[in-house]
């Protein structure tokens, strides 16, 4: 366990090194810096945007800014879901693979183009080469993007003063995709590549078993897909078993590469925050907040998987190497603790053991750090969230001192914080309602587990299975408790339906909050101004975070997680 502690230091530790430098280059990309990388990329990004005819110098304010985000988006959602509705007529597909039914599709596509990724299909069964490169890469690209950019025009909103425009939503878009997305999808294909993923437009290979039986092999296009699944916290998997799978993540290295480029660019975003808005400090105090929330989690789930399940250790079965049930014996259950907190709370949903068979306070930890949605979370995303938070605590600050709350200069009235309650409280409204309807639906069928095939667990741990789901659509996550059978109309339709809400909803409201924040003017600190960049402020948002975040889950995590651990 030794090793598996010092693997998990290093793998922390690196990350956050390097989201140093590349906070400070996404901040060049988008205010118009010099980079080294600039002779090969800006070209590429000026072709990108003549061919579609964007002007780069046109500005956009906050409406035309979402309205332009969402139509671009309904148009991919429109273009990808023909394509694997199509997909057996189509090119790029050896395997013979069909046509994905109407259901399964229009999840399938609002999953990926809310950047959830959450996956009701066998990734190497349900769709062809064709769909896996011109559906699910090119979303993971520009969906991460689109995340991106959204965060950028709204760290301008709240850089500026009496701003009348936040950028353009499709110059940023470009170059989300091609200067920051492409050049480290390059690198990590090529390092995975080297480490054993195939890289192949060849069908699946043919193999014969001991037994003397034909296996085919899939294999394909899995490095390309595996290095954006990661760093624009998509997760989609090529394969079934997504990163516990040897063709996505081979070796202990690869595994480091991926969970390093699963946080990355979650934690360079809040770098890049320090530098648009011109306040490092500000950054650093919201850069430990997230850092003392996301430390916490990954001690309890690593501590909680390596002292073993109980229930296992009674009939007598050495677990001297922590609880291996769901996990890889490469990665052992230390790091696959790290990745299944680090993957929750980034809203990158890859998973490298499945969730299912964690311990019950192992399992709970994902569903904690999906539950608050604000710890780096998605690229860019993360820092949307966190700014709601930031808000509410910024306005109980100052009823606590009895002054008009003021954030970065900016005085916070009655439209920020209906905007930031707006967001805020439609997360836990979609998740708990949606598992109310699901606890509803199972308990009024008569003979649920032959009527619908949902749980193989009913109980606590079934409950939990629901829960996860719609937490995990809600958060945009995409992993999940595979116990649940969930390629099913209800969970298609009803989880496709939360997850594009739950995309649309908590971006486009904070980018009218910084809009209304950016038109006001800066009002001169005083003595007496809250500073947002000191450690009170700081312990005032991790409480705020804490007892707002959790208290609204306290119920059915006593249903769920909770109950199930007592009862072991």
């Amino acid at each position: 366990m030794t090793l598996d502690i010092l693997a998990i230091v290093v793998t922390i530790g690196f990350t956050i090194a390097t989201s140093l430098v590349v906070g400070r280059y996404m901040f060049k990309v988008f205010s118009g810096g010099r980079t080294l990388l600039d002779p090969v990329l800006v070209p590429i990004e000026r072709l990108s945007l003549r061919l579609t005819g964007v002007d780069p110098a046109a500005q956009q304010n906050w409406k035309q800014y979402s309205v332009s985000l969402i139509v671009s988006n309904i148009a991919m959602w429109l273009v990808t879901f023909a394509i694997v509705s199509l997909q057996r007529t189509l090119p790029l597909n050896p395997d013979n693979i069909g046509n994905m039914e109407p259901a399964l599709a229009f999840n399938t596509i609002s999953s990926f183009v809310t950047n959830t990724n959450l996956q009701h299909y066998t990734g190497e069964t349900g769709l062809s080469y064709f769909s896996q490169m011109f559906v699910i890469s090119f979303l993971q690209f520009v969906t991460a993007a689109t995340g991106v950019a959204a965060c950028i025009a709204t760290m301008r909103g709240l850089a500026g003063s009496r701003l009348t425009s936040i950028g353009n939503f499709y110059v940023d878009l470009t170059r989300a995709t091609v200067r920051v997305f492409l050049p480290l999808a390059i690198l990590v294909s090529v390092l995975v590549m080297w480490q054993g993923t195939p890289m192949t437009l060849e069908g699946a290979a043919q193999a014969q078993t001991v037994e003397g039986v034909a296996q085919p092999i899939a294999r394909g296009v899995t490095a390309g897909v595996v290095s954006i699944k990661q760093l624009g916290t998509n997760g989609g998997g090529y394969f079934g078993p997504n990163s516990a799978h040897p063709y996505e993540n081979p070796t202990p290295l690869t595994n480091f590469i991926e969970t390093w480029s699963i946080a990355l660019i979650p934690m360079a975003m809040v770098w890049t925050l320090g530098h648009m808005v011109n306040r490092r400090r500000f950054a650093a105090v919201v850069f430990a907040v997230m850092l003392a929330l996301y430390l916490p989690m990954v001690v309890t789930a690593v501590a909680s998987e390596a002292a073993g399940n109980p229930a296992i250790a009674a009939i007598g079965v050495d677990q001297s190497s922590g609880s291996m049930e769901g996990k890889e014996v490469r990665f052992g259950s230390g790091l696959s603790a790290l990745w299944a907190v680090t993957t929750t709370v980034t809203s990158n949903g890859s998973v490298n053991a499945m969730h299912d068979s964690l311990t019950p306070i192992g399992g709970m930890m994902p569903m904690v750090g999906m539950w608050l949605n604000n710890i780096f979370g998605g690229v860019g995303v993360g820092f949307i969230n966190m700014l709601l938070f930031i808000v509410v605590a910024v306005f109980v600050a100052g009823m606590m001192i009895g002054r008009t709350p003021e954030f970065l200069g900016k005085k916070v009235e009655a439209k920020e914080i209906k905007l930031a309650s707006l967001a805020l409280l439609w997360h836990p409204l979609a998740i708990l309602v949606g598992t109310a309807v699901a606890g509803y639906v199972w308990a009024t069928t008569s003979e649920p587990g032959a009527a619908l095939g949902w749980l193989k667990n009913p109980g606590p741990h079934g409950f939990s299975e629901m829960l996860y789901e719609f937490t995990s659509s809600a958060a945009n996550n995409g992993s999940g408790f595979e116990g649940l059978g969930d390629n099913t109309p209800f969970w298609n339709i009803s989880t496709g339906m939360v997850m594009m809400l739950s995309r649309y909803i908590p971006i486009i409201a904070p980018l009218a909050l910084a809009a209304s924040l950016g038109a006001k003017p800066a009002a001169v600190e005083t003595a007496g101004s809250l500073r947002a960049d000191s450690a009170t402020f700081g312990f005032t948002l991790w409480a705020v975070i804490v007892i707002l975040g959790l208290l609204m889950f306290l119920p059915v995590a006593v249903l769920g997680p909770i109950a199930e651990y007592l009862a072991l």
